[in-house]
């Protein structure tokens, strides 16, 4: 009997014949946690008499969610991190380095690999053909001593994307539009596995976006198959020795197949308060916006913030609405100032932020006040999401985003690409 991307992946790695609903243990090739989790991890580490790790070079810390700290509190938390890296000898991205599912993606997620990170959105490497999950700070604090970890093997749900984005309409689109038809806990514990002509051309950092929502609907994990793309990703981030095929058998068994036809998608928005409550972009359209946001691990890339520069390129942002933007990593800020992304968004209006997480959390730069509202490119907009109950977050593309922040409202981004 054929085998999903999961069962195929812990299989492997458990050695056994993993079959949806087994409990299997596995071992573990990359464990990361970040500044907000990272603190309570180490904790834990150290509580339970642990003393080293099983793996350091494949256990990384990264500081990003208060990234530079903006409390003391915070500041201790970031120096406990850096004296257990000193310690253990695991690596540490400090402040600057960028966004910690970026970097797990930049530099180290290979297919067929199990990924565990101490944040939900750890999901996001699941678009290079890789099982990677989030998990508690206590089972993270396990698995970097053992190197292993025990999981029930989910269920799984075929994603068939058929047709082709248009003009206009991205990942991003895409991904809240399935959130929408799923919703929050549609599929609670399930492995989300993308196939179909539409994702056969969606690039890396489009399949990076929708891996890393996948969490949205309760996922576990979001996994796309690996393929030529995925090969040209990893030979140009120098791990091309690390590709594989990865896919799943065509006899597998599924618990259920969602259909999309991606040629009558348009831009979406996600409404305040939570992520399922969406609508395409004419249903939303005109709703005043206080500040625009662009960035995250969702949509803090190259190809985003190239998407808004030819937007914003000759035009300025709305005189009541701020433009903040953080790119995801360090790279893509150089790559940014390279390519005079950078200066095209400044003098367009835009304060750009410093590689990181940014007003995602809501700890700092970008903290909203009572009654305002935002449009973010981030992956949720739960109540004080970004730092205070009374405001309002909506969810969208960058191209979205941009034209947003041109009109100062909720704007449909065709308007400006047609001209871009």
């Amino acid at each position: 009997m054929g085998k999903t991307l999961a069962e195929k992946i812990l299989s492997e790695k458990s050695g056994v014949d993993a079959r949806a609903g087994d409990i299997v243990t596995t071992t573990v090739d990359l464990i990361f946690v970040q500044d907000g989790t990272g603190p309570l991890t180490i904790r834990q580490f150290d509580q339970a008499g642990l003393t080293q790790l099983s793996c350091p070079l494949r256990t990384i810390l990264f500081i990003d969610h208060a990234s530079p700290s903006p409390a003391k509190e915070l500041s201790n938390d970031h120096v406990a991190l850096r004296n257990f890296a000193k310690r253990t000898g695991c690596l540490l991205y400090d402040v600057g380095e960028g966004v910690c599912h970026q970097l797990v993606a930049e530099y180290f997620a290979n297919p067929g690999e199990v990924i565990l990170g101490a944040d939900s959105h750890s999901t996001t490497c699941g678009g290079l053909g890789a099982f990677a999950t989030g998990m508690g700070s206590t089972d993270i604090a396990v698995a970097m001593a053992l190197g292993k970890t025990w999981l029930r093997v989910p269920e799984s749900f075929r994603v068939e994307i058929g047709g082709h984005l248009k003009i206009g309409v991205y990942a991003k689109d895409l991904i809240l539009y399935l959130v929408g038809i799923i919703g929050a806990d549609g599929a609670s514990y399930k492995a989300l596995e993308f196939c179909g002509e539409c994702v056969q051309g969606l690039s890396m950092a489009e399949r990076f976006t929708i891996a890393n929502m996948a969490v949205e609907v309760g996922a576990k994990v979001g996994i796309f198959p690996s393929d030529e793309t995925t090969q040209g990703f990893l030979a140009s981030s120098g791990r091309g020795g690390c590709w594989r095929p990865v896919d799943a058998d065509a006899e597998a068994t599924y618990e259920r197949t969602v259909e999309v036809d991606s040629d009558h998608l348009e831009p979406m928005v996600s409404q305040p308060h939570v992520v399922d409550n969406t609508a395409s972009i004419k249903e939303v359209e005109g709703i005043k916006i206080d500040q625009v946001f662009i960035g995250t691990c969702t949509n803090g890339r190259l190809a985003d913030l190239e998407v808004a520069t030819a937007i914003l390129n000759g035009r300025k942002c709305h005189p009541g609405t701020r433009l903040i933007i953080a790119p995801a990593s360090k790279k893509v800020f150089e790559e940014a100032l390279m390519r005079g992304y950078i200066q095209t968004l400044v003098s367009a209006g835009a304060v750009i932020l410093p590689p990181g997480c940014a007003a995602c959390v809501g700890v700092h730069q970008g903290v909203l006040g009572d009654g305002e509202s935002c449009f973010s490119t981030a992956n949720r907009n739960f109540k004080g999401r970004m730092g205070n109950p009374e405001a309002f977050i909506y969810l969208g593309s960058p191209a979205t985003a941009a034209a947003t922040a041109i009109k100062g409202k909720i704007t449909d981004p065709r308007e400006f690409l047609s001209s871009a």
